[in-house]
């Protein structure tokens, strides 16, 4: 069963201390994230919802374009890709681990690209974040 958005259901967009409070332990991991990816060129933040039933997500963008979504759950956090075919290429090729590789295998594929999640609960998961990362800025 997938992880549900923290904030499925709440209108208004999530205030900093709210984030942090349903990350938990995981708190530090994501500003880690944020952070890294503001050293890299995705520093721009834009919180978005489509709607009240899927929750809240952090957008990190480079000019225009995103490239990742993060969204918070209880106690952990998901980060969300739409990599191009060149991207996808990169990452198979980009020394990612088996469980990452199977994970973008079954990923489904959408005209925009291929729709990645990953769960972050603990520091070693933010490695596969930061490689997918890379190759989206770099494709």
């Amino acid at each position: 069963m997938d992880t549900p958005n923290a904030f499925v259901g709440i209108k208004s967009q999530p205030t900093t201390e709210q984030v942090a409070t349903v990350l938990g332990a995981t708190a530090d991991l994501w500003i880690q994230l944020v952070d890294w990816l503001a050293t890299q060129g995705a520093a721009e933040q834009e919180w978005s919802s489509v709607s009240p039933k899927y929750g809240w997500a952090l957008r990190l963008k480079l000019k225009k374009r995103t490239i990742i979504y993060l969204g918070p759950c209880d106690g952990c956090f998901r980060a969300s890709f739409v990599l191009g075919d060149r991207a996808v290429a990169a990452a198979r090729q980009g020394g990612l681990c088996k469980a990452t590789l199977k994970t973008l295998d079954e990923s489904p594929h959408y005209a925009e690209g291929t729709g990645v999640r990953l769960l972050v609960k603990r520091e070693r998961d933010l490695v596969a974040i930061r490689k997918l990362a890379a190759i989206k800025l770099a494709n």
